[in-house]
């Protein structure tokens, strides 16, 4: 039982690692290229649209990154930049 919750822990930290070192790449990919979009990012790190959404919805919540288009732009369309 003990092995299986241990398993089970690091099966999720590695999950979380990855997820982290993805949204450090979105986050160094908008850092260099302002006013980039959900799709940009995900062509240029070579991720799917819908990750790239959860990351840069992540860094958006985390105040790292803002939202550089107005609010009736379609969520796929919006261009991000760095929080100030």
């Amino acid at each position: 039982m003990c092995l299986c919750a241990c398993v089970a822990g690091l099966f999720g930290e590695d999950l979380l690692q990855r997820e982290y070192r993805g949204d450090r790449a979105v986050l160094a990919y908008v850092a260099v290229h302002p006013g980039a979009t959900q799709r940009n990012v995900a062509r240029a790190i070579g991720i799917s649209e819908r990750v790239a959404a959860r990351s840069l919805d992540r860094l958006v919540d985390d105040d790292l990154l803002a939202v550089a288009s107005d609010g009736a732009t379609p969520a796929a369309l919006r261009s991000y930049r760095l929080a100030s």
